[in-house]
């Protein structure tokens, strides 16, 4: 029997990804800082930096779901002695340190805007999302950023997934700044019962 073990690959996904939000969140406040002091030159070395982490951080996100699907194929051709596909995929509560996945914010932010009329602002969105998904953040979620003493990990996982679901369709791109608007598809991922 092949032993297969994603846990250790999902770990190591989330730390990666939560270490490169951190290094933007970063970047961007240096860019913000330069900005603000009338040193655009560092503002703008700050904002090309910015698109490079975050054009790098696109390619880990397509490694993710690669690895998904990679499991996703094992586990559906795997052998009846093998143990079940449920409890393989079961992969309990992570150890301290891995935040809430991306896409277990997708269903809760489509939900709280669809309750919203299709859209709102970021500050009355995330309050329900939090409230949606009580039973699903974890402690480490609560945790503050090591960036940003003040933002904790779960707001700045649900930013991320807004991003996410923007590159899905699922949001709207051109919203004005500070606004999240569903799209049809986002109302269809809903009612199709996705995520």
């Amino acid at each position: 029997m092949i032993e297969n073990n994603p846990t250790n690959v999902y770990a190591a996904f989330e730390m990666l990804m939560e270490e490169m939000e951190a290094e933007i969140d970063f970047i961007n406040k240096v860019g913000a800082k330069g900005f603000e002091q009338g040193d655009y030159e560092r503002a703008q070395e700050a904002l090309e930096r910015a698109g490079q982490l975050t054009g790098f951080r696109d390619k880990v996100v397509e490694l993710r779901k690669d690895w998904d699907r990679l499991v996703a194929t094992y586990l559906a051709d795997q052998d009846e002695d093998e143990p079940a596909a449920g409890e393989r995929r079961n992969l309990g509560r992570l150890r301290r340190g891995l935040r809430t996945s991306e896409p277990m914010y997708f269903r809760a932010i489509l939900a709280s805007l669809a309750e919203m009329e299709g859209s709102g602002k970021i500050s009355e969105v995330l309050p329900r999302v939090e409230l949606a998904m009580k039973g699903v953040l974890k402690d480490v979620d609560y945790e503050p950023l090591a960036s940003d003493s003040d933002l904790p990990r779960w707001r700045n996982t649900a930013q991320w997934a807004r991003w996410s679901m923007v590159k899905e369709g699922l949001l709207k791109g051109d919203s004005p700044r500070g606004m999240w608007e569903i799209t049809d598809s986002g109302r269809a991922f809903l009612t199709q019962g996705n995520g």
